[in-house]
């Protein structure tokens, strides 16, 4: 049955659009993140161990969030690993990088999620979509502090 939400047909198809490529996005970055979780190592192992769990957690809890607010506006949700990475601009890690090297990666994926959710607030907000605005600016603060944490790792 068709959600009757007040949003129009254009509105709802850019917001799983936009939910679509979002939700590929965290999912990449949750399944990076949980690998670097089991396989750092190094002088900083316990430190990145524990803050890359929390990252993982708080990742797979927003996973979750975008999938629910999909299916809300109607839609099934993409919820393949080939779904996911036609949908993501993301890229695997095949090698274990060092520890310096995997802050380094999350960092960076975490700015280009950022860079993307400020192109979608900008595109939904356009079509006068204020609640997936507000919902992805709202994560943006979350992928903001992640980020800082991770720059924050990295100075000398």
């Amino acid at each position: 049955m068709k959600a009757n939400l007040g949003l129009s047909d254009k509105k709802a198809e850019k917001a799983v659009d936009v939910y679509s490529h979002y939700i590929a996005d965290s999912y990449y970055l949750y399944l990076k993140t949980h690998n670097f979780h089991w396989n750092v190592t190094g002088m900083h192992f316990y430190g990145l161990h524990k803050m890359f769990e929390e990252q993982y957690n708080a990742l797979f809890g927003s996973v979750d969030v975008i999938a629910e607010r999909i299916r809300a506006i109607g839609a099934f949700v993409p919820a393949t690993f080939e779904q996911f990475k036609s949908l993501t601009i993301l890229k695997e890690t095949k090698e274990i990088p060092k520890a310096k090297d995997m802050v380094e990666m999350l960092k960076n994926d975490h700015e280009t999620v950022i860079q993307r959710l400020r192109i979608w607030i900008g595109e939904v907000l356009a079509l006068d979509d204020t609640d997936t605005g507000d919902f992805l600016t709202e994560r943006m603060k979350e992928h903001e502090k992640t980020a800082w944490m991770l720059r924050s790792h990295l100075e000398a």
